[in-house]
């Protein structure tokens, strides 16, 4: 079996590359990046991985025998349309198994809704492809609440719209432990599994974050226009909305579930008290 995963030069995709990589060797993995160089550290054979081009997918999707598609970045209707050329690049190249990092949020009424409506899409255009698949709904990624800690600590305080909300976060070191499982475990095929760990709300986080890193931050609901109004003063009239839609999906309970780790993988996913507690360390 050759593995590939795409977008490796992306951190999700870094990941899943270097977890299969840990399990069977460099010789039997393939990433593709759109940049191939930026993806060299991984010391495996890196082709290139436009998603706009389907010619070029075709080429480096030869003589692979499943393949990781790791969600675009594109504004939800590019998005699509790339999704469809690594889809059928891969039916054209004989890939016989296509797993997929989809999303978990709100399907209508936020800003980021158009985003999970455009993975929707790409699950069934994957589901109607022929090929054996699997499809992996993410939660959403704690490490960005780690890596904003110097920001919170000026703040001394995380305010958001997210309200009482409980939201199922994850990592991306256990995505790609779940991934690696659904590209190669047997009885996966067909299925569309949640990949997120124990939900917990914002003042947990806040809790959470204060053991490990010794602040006293305390969590402050606010409304969605006001924490749009906050992104956006930060991160731009394109990406403070998406940030308020998906909190105001942490609100609505779109973020809420249980989860399917260990039904993937056989194993609990990591708790948040061993998380925080190995960042403390």
């Amino acid at each position: 079996m050759t593995y590939a995963v795409t977008a490796a030069s992306g951190q999700l995709g870094h990941a899943i590359a270097q977890r299969l990589i840990d399990r069977f060797g460099p010789e039997q993995v393939i990433g593709l990046a759109r940049s191939p160089q930026n993806a060299a550290d991984l010391g495996i054979d890196i082709r290139a991985g436009d998603y706009d081009d389907r010619a070029q997918l075709e080429d480096s999707l030869a003589g692979v025998s499943a393949l990781v598609l790791v969600s675009g970045m594109a504004p939800p209707e590019d998005r699509i349309l790339q999704h469809r050329n690594v889809i059928a690049a891969a039916k054209s190249a004989g890939v016989s198994r296509l797993v997929y990092t989809s999303i978990q949020g709100p399907e209508d009424g936020t800003p980021f809704s158009p985003i999970v409506q455009s993975n929707r899409q790409t699950e069934a255009d994957i589901r109607a492809s022929g090929l054996d698949w699997a499809i992996g709904r993410n939660g959403i990624y704690i490490e960005p609440d780690v890596d904003y800690i110097d920001s919170y600590r000026a703040r001394g305080e995380i305010a958001n719209s997210a309200g009482d909300g409980r939201c199922g976060y994850t990592t991306r070191a256990e995505l790609a432990e779940a991934y690696a499982a659904l590209l190669t475990g047997g009885g996966m095929g067909g299925k569309t599994v949640n990949l997120n760990g124990a939900p917990i709300t914002q003042a947990q986080l806040a809790g959470y974050l204060n053991a490990a890193f010794g602040t006293d931050l305390r969590y402050r609901a606010i409304s969605p226009e006001a924490y749009v109004a906050d992104r956006t003063a930060e991160l731009g009239g394109f990406f403070g909305p998406i940030i308020g839609g998906i909190y105001d999906g942490i609100r609505l309970g779109a973020y809420d579930r249980p989860g399917d780790f260990e039904m993937v993988t056989g194993r609990a996913h990591q708790s948040w008290d061993d998380y925080f507690a190995a960042l403390a360390d």
